[in-house]
């Protein structure tokens, strides 16, 4: 079976949630309650970032400059991507990220033709426009990094998972394999999910050896 890697961006590849640190040094309101009104199932990742991104009013060189200074490359993550190449597998990053920023932190590591399926973004003065539009074409509310599963599971891909946070729990339980970090790691053990849990991304590699 042809096997295709499905990696997360914020606090997977990246050290730290970079759509956090945007959030926190530029959002014109109080976005963390937006955020725990999503941990808590009361509204949608979309809504939520839709809300949140429109609070910021900086313009698209601001933020990336602020971008490029802040992001740290977790471990390992070259060395991934060499491996994946030897295998044979595909890899793709879908995140509920937005597009922008990560194109840009890829292209600065000389990584940009990695497939990238993200929120879609627009500037405005009157903040960031953010759009996910699943693989028809149709605009999500939700289920953006599910709806990609779905779509390469159908295209009979064996899908490896690999992700860090509470938004990678429903997708993961639709893949054959998962490496968790963080929130997932806790989710997946609270769950008894079967996974491989990793600190920087040689240790993903080498879980992928045993499999």
């Amino acid at each position: 079976m042809k096997t295709l890697f499905q990696c997360d961006f914020d606090g997977t590849i990246t050290q730290e949630d970079i759509s956090f640190l945007i959030l926190d040094a530029f959002a014109n309101g109080d976005w963390r309650q937006l955020l725990t009104q999503y941990r808590q199932g009361k509204i949608s990742v979309g809504y939520f970032n839709t809300k949140a991104f429109a609070m910021v009013k900086a313009d698209k060189p601001t933020l990336l400059r602020f971008v490029k200074s802040q992001a740290k490359i977790r471990a390992g993550f070259h060395e991934l991507l060499a491996y994946c190449h030897r295998r044979g597998f595909r890899f793709v990053i879908v995140s509920n990220g937005l597009d922008f920023y990560i194109k840009a932190i890829l292209r600065d590591i000389g990584m940009d033709n990695i497939e990238v399926f993200a929120a879609q973004t627009r500037f405005s003065p009157d903040g960031i426009n953010v759009r996910y539009v699943g693989p028809e074409g149709n605009q999500l509310e939700h289920s953006f990094k599910e709806a990609y599963v779905r779509l390469f599971r159908d295209r009979g891909y064996q899908v490896i998972y690999a992700g860090n946070g509470i938004s990678d729990a429903a997708p993961s339980r639709q893949a054959h394999w998962v490496f968790a970090t963080g929130e997932l790691l806790t989710y997946c053990r609270e769950m008894n999910l079967n996974c491989t849990p990793f600190i920087d991304l040689n240790d993903v590699i080498r879980g992928l050896e045993l499999l």
